[in-house]
């Protein structure tokens, strides 16, 4: 096969979309497709970034759209005048892609799905994150789009089930892939991960401790994390210390949460942490918490458990899903809800977990590292190639 893969443009600034760009294509071209990126180069960006107005952050993102929307556009429609090989077909590594997918709807083509937040956000749908007029419009713009496509990959059955609720998308047009683990994680013995931890700055507690990872949005719920620990805490005159590898504390919100930690509690944040640091913190913890309110595939769920850490996150999908049978649930935080209920509610489930030693079960710790062990990377590329070849084989 011949595979264009459409990709965000560089001045964006992203990294996960164009490193899972990059990740499929390149293994497509192990396997022997031939295999091209395109993205819009950012003319009118890099016009304006030579000018006094760079910093106009406003000015910046129209010059983007400039580029995104009207020049290329012009381009692709010039690349696609030549004849193209018949067995071709166009990737769209995001649904936030939408905008190009009519460019291309007459010919072989799939988008690979990640999540709706936005646009669920933007319809109004999610009050933890208002979207301001304009922003509603982009996203309507983005699902005029990628309606027009023909063929789905997303990466839970909840963002199948949001398609088509959402995105006016046939639910028949969708196939679930799940992701991969990114790093091959697996468990580290308490030395090994108490002297990384230490090398990395965290005076690591050899009795281990709470773990969050996250990267502080909305969704994270980064307040709710810290309340649960705060009601757990005031329960114990020596707990455990609370990890957060998560941003530094800003929003209103956490800072509230933190103000009711007790004194005998103790919560750090460390960020910018390696694989080998992050392995050493899943190993150690007694319990990864992973409250979170929204997700589009939940990565640490499945990276804790391949470390054999007990997990604790939220009874909504893809939450649930990714985090299987192998992870205890908590309800989901919603807006009309007592955060301090829920907190001391989830606390009592902290302390349950504790207790009874989850983390050190032998039969635990193996059955959360064999439910990990099914979302790798080789069996994604797997169901990845031969979706993009079914697509090619039933094209006229």
């Amino acid at each position: 096969m011949q595979l264009i893969f459409f990709c965000h443009p560089p001045f964006m600034q992203s990294q996960s979309m164009p490193r899972f760009a990059r990740m499929i294509g390149e293994a497509m071209k192990e396997r022997g497709h031939q295999v091209e990126y395109w993205a819009p180069q950012g003319r009118v960006h890099k016009l304006l970034s030579e000018t006094r107005l760079a910093s106009l952050t406003s000015l910046a993102k129209w010059a983007g759209y400039i580029d995104q929307y009207i020049l290329f556009p012009i381009e692709v429609k010039l690349r696609l005048l030549p004849r193209r090989q018949a067995n071709t077909l166009y990737v769209f590594c995001d649904q936030a892609l939408g905008p190009w997918v009519p460019l291309v709807a007459q010919h072989p083509h799939v988008v690979h799905a990640h999540d709706l937040l936005a646009l669920r956000s933007a319809l109004g749908l999610i009050a933890e994150n208002p979207t301001s007029f304009t922003g509603q419009l982009y996203q309507r713009y983005i699902r005029r789009g990628f309606r027009q496509a023909k063929r789905f990959i997303s990466v839970s059955k909840r963002t199948t089930r949001d398609l088509a609720q959402f995105g006016g998308v046939a639910a028949h047009a969708s196939e679930v892939v799940y992701n991969g683990l990114n790093q091959a994680y697996q468990p580290m013995s308490t030395q090994a991960a108490i002297d990384t931890l230490r090398q990395a700055g965290i005076p690591a507690d050899e009795r281990g401790h709470l773990l969050h990872i996250g990267g502080g949005q909305w969704y994270k719920n980064t307040a709710g994390v810290i309340r649960l620990y705060a009601h757990y805490a005031a329960q114990h005159p020596n707990p455990l210390p609370l990890l957060m590898v998560s941003p530094s504390p800003q929003s209103v919100d956490v800072q509230d949460a933190l103000a009711t930690v007790p004194a005998q509690g103790s919560v750090s944040f460390k960020q910018g942490l390696g694989n080998e640091a992050i392995q050493a913190a899943y190993s150690l913890a007694q319990l990864f918490l992973f409250p979170s309110l929204a997700e589009g595939f939940g990565w640490p769920i499945i990276e804790a458990q391949a470390c054999g850490c007990p997990v604790l996150t939220t009874d909504d999908a893809p939450m649930n899903e990714i985090g299987g049978p192998a992870a205890r649930y908590l309800p989901l935080l919603q807006a009309s809800m007592n955060i301090d209920q829920w907190a001391q509610s989830g606390a009592t489930i902290i302390d349950e977990m504790i207790n009874t030693q989850v983390a050190k079960d032998p039969d635990l710790i193996k059955q959360r590292i064999e439910w990990a062990s099914q979302f790798t990377q080789e069996r994604a590329i797997e169901a990845y190639e031969r979706i993009y070849q079914s697509i090619v084989d039933k094209t006229p």
